[in-house]
C-alpha cells in the first residue's frame, strides 16, 4: 500500500522502504540526507534528531511508518531565516562546536523549543534539551547559544512590530 511522507516540504512516496525501518536511515540512506547522525540507536543521545510535524524526535527508533503523511524537518531543511538562521549564528559566535558531532541534533532540539516558545525560561531550556548529550561538555555553550539566538529573535521582532506600526501610521 502506498504512502507518503514530507521530507523537507517535498511530498515523497516512501513505499517501496520497508515501514519498520527507522526514520533516521531512510533519510540517511535513501534520501542522502546526511547531516542527522547515528550516535546510540536507542533513542538516548539526541544525534539523530529532527522534527516530525514541527516536533523533535529521536529518529533512530522511529519506524518510517510512524511518520507516514507526517512533515519530518531534518537539519538541511531547517529555515535559512528566523529560527533556524538565529541558532546557527549563535552557535558560530558562541563557539559551541567542539568534535561536531551532535550539534545537528542539539540545533533541531532547541529549532524546536524556540519555534514552541520564543521565550523559553532556563528550566525550560534545559527541559527542551535534556534529551541531546554532547560527549565533549559544550553544555554551557549550547545553553548560551539558544538564549542568544532567543534574544536576537526577540530583537527581531520588536524591529518587526517597530516598522509594522511605523507604515501603518
Amino acid at each position: 500500500m502506498p504512502f507518503h511522507v514530507t521530507i523537507n516540504s517535498e511530498l515523497t512516496d516512501v513505499s517501496h522502504i520497508d515501514p519498520d525501518t527507522p526514520l533516521l536511515w531512510a533519510v540517511r540512506d535513501q534520501f542522502k540526507l546526511k547531516g542527522s547522525k547515528f550516535g546510540c540507536g536507542a533513542g538516548l543521545c539526541g544525534a539523530c534528531t529532527m522534527h516530525v510535524d514541527g516536533v523533535a524526535q529521536k529518529t533512530c527508533v522511529l519506524p518510517l511508518a510512524a511518520v507516514a503523511e507526517k512533515a519530518v524537518t531534518t537539519i538541511e531543511g531547517l529555515d535559512p531565516q528566523g529560527v533556524g538562521a538565529a541558532l546557527q549564528e549563535a552557535w558560530v559566535a558562541e563557539s559551541v562546536s567542539q568534535c561536531g558531532y551532535c550539534q545537528s541534533g542539539q540545533i533541531m532540539a532547541a529549532a524546536a523549543l524556540l519555534e514552541a516558545n520564543p521565550n523559553p525560561s532556563e528550566a525550560e531550556l534545559e527541559t527542551a534539551m535534556a534529551g541531546n548529550i554532547c560527549r565533549c561538555g559544550c553544555y554551557p555553550r549550547i545553553k548560551n547559544a539558544i538564549q542568544t539566538a532567543a534574544a536576537s529573535l526577540a530583537q527581531d521582532a520588536l524591529f518587526t512590530d517597530a516598522m509594522a506600526q511605523e507604515v501603518s501610521a
